[in-house]
């Protein structure tokens, strides 16, 4: 089985038991060809699959699955059928995306004016008063940098020293020189696996986790060993074991309003979990960039001001203002060890060279409206999560889920194995939601579960819960798609 749920193979074949590994199984447990070739669609657009591999012998996957070779037979018809595969004489059966089919990770990311409810995106729209006032501010002081080539490869010296000045307003004192900023939190995340882990290092991972997050670390061939975040939250001795057990080179954690289960790590759990991952030298990645959305609770302080750790800690942290400001304002960042700063930055001059002067300038701005705009923030997504919950109670009163502290997620539990296919039906029905296994580490995990963001304006919820429930109950969908075959409903 191919660990971490992506498969490289040099002469881009996959075998019956590297594919096997890699599908969700239907709740019946038996494949049929219609289930068969729906898994291995989502597989394809999930990212476990690879493009352009061709798929294993229809009768050593039929062994491998225990069915016969006509199911396989029909499901590889259907796939080719609707452009996910295509078939070259004498050489098998090759898979393939069909034209204007995106993969699930580019799936919210759709044009507007769409009549389709966006509940996939976990992402608010600006503020926008405050954004006008920042970029006008910016603006003005654009013409000061004119002069300069304006490439920053650490970031603009001004946002690197408010960054770290806000760090060290929260309890961790920090130097502008243990800051890079970053095009964005994913492009920090990135930055760090490219420096610290090789392929086939292992990586520690939450299960669930934040899907871009374990995309990136399948994309650079590491090895995910997964930990369980419950309802509970984390069972630190589990963590410890796997650490002890696996010395993962990196452990990637999201402790505060963690993605997608909204839990918050307790100060005695961060203290052991940074115990464990000294004792077996493994570099600590903590994504904060949830942080500042406490919304019952007190903003929690920065992992690494609470864990006994000096400057030469083994823990990175990242960060951005897409969650606190807006997502449009491609702004993150690292905070690590002044060397570790040097070091990214010169790993990131291979991706882009520096981020742009002008939203590195109104994120200053921004900064320094945060006591005005994280207040108007926080009240704004208390109203929306109790719209979406009160929507869901109405119309899915079966469902089930836990008020996050903090966050802008409920991790619903649908009660039964249904999230892939629930997701495609909603999809027709003008709902597009995440089924909870685009958050596993493994196939076929979480599929009792859904993430739904409340980031959206609070009459959203209403219709969306209504098309949700329609969905649930298989009525014809109103919004038809395309891209998506009828043999996926």
């Amino acid at each position: 089985m191919a660990e971490g749920r992506v498969v490289h193979t040099a002469d881009r074949t996959l075998t019956g038991r590297q594919l096997a590994s890699l599908l969700t199984p239907p709740p019946e447990g038996r494949f049929g060809y219609r289930e068969l070739a729906r898994a291995v669609r989502e597989a394809l657009l999930d990212g476990r699959v690879a493009l352009r591999l061709r798929l294993p012998a229809e009768r050593e996957l039929a062994g491998v699955l225990g069915v016969s070779r006509t199911t396989v037979t029909g499901a590889y018809d259907l796939l080719r059928e609707s452009g996910y595969a295509h078939s070259r004489r004498g050489a098998g059966t090759w898979t393939a995306l069909p034209e204007g089919q995106a993969p699930t990770a580019l799936g919210s990311f759709h044009g507007e004016g769409t009549a389709t409810i966006d509940l996939a995106l976990a992402a608010p729209e600006a503020p926008a008063a405050e954004l006008a006032a920042a970029l006008a501010a910016a603006s003005a002081e654009l013409p000061r940098y004119a002069g300069t080539q304006g490439y920053h490869p650490y970031g603009l010296p001004a946002l690197r020293a408010a960054v770290a000045a806000r760090y060290t307003a929260r309890g961790l004192p920090t130097r502008p020189e243990q800051i890079l900023v970053t095009t964005g939190a994913q492009q920090a995340l990135s930055l760090v696996l490219t420096l610290l882990g090789r392929p086939s290092d292992r990586v520690l991972a939450e299960n669930p986790s934040y899907a871009n997050a374990l995309d990136a670390m399948r994309g650079r061939g590491l090895r995910i060993t997964p930990v369980p975040v419950t309802e509970a939250g984390w069972d630190t001795g589990l963590v410890e074991a796997a650490l002890r057990q696996t010395a993962p080179r990196l452990a990637y954690l999201i402790p505060d309003f963690h993605n997608p289960t909204g839990r918050l790590m307790p100060q005695d759990q961060r203290r052991e979990v940074a115990r464990a991952a000294r004792a077996t030298r493994t570099w600590l990645v903590v994504d904060e960039t949830l942080t500042d959305m406490a919304l019952d609770v007190p903003a929690p302080r920065p992992f690494a001001s609470g864990v006994g750790g000096g400057d030469g800690e083994q823990i990175v942290s990242v960060g951005s203002l897409s969650k606190s400001c807006w997502g449009g304002l491609r702004v993150g960042w690292v905070r690590a060890a002044a060397g570790v700063v040097t070091e990214l930055a010169r790993v990131r001059i291979t991706a882009d060279l520096a981020g742009s002067v002008l939203d590195q300038l109104v994120a200053v701005e921004l900064m320094d409206r945060l006591g005005t705009i994280l207040p108007a923030r926080i009240a704004e997504l208390r109203r929306r999560r109790e719209a979406l919950t009160a929507a869901l109670a109405r119309h899915v009163p079966e469902w089930r889920w836990t008020v996050p502290p903090g966050g802008m997620c409920l991790w619903i539990d649908l009660g039964r194995p249904v999230a892939s296919a629930l997701s495609a039906r909603a999809l027709r029905h003008g709902v597009r939601v995440e089924g909870g296994a685009r958050f596993g580490v493994d196939p076929g995990t979480h599929e009792h579960r859904l993430r739904i963001p409340y980031t959206l304006a609070e009459e959203a919820y209403e219709p969306a819960a209504e098309r949700l429930a329609a969905a649930l109950d298989g009525a014809p969908g109103r919004f038809a798609d395309p891209a998506l075959p009828d043999w996926v409903a």
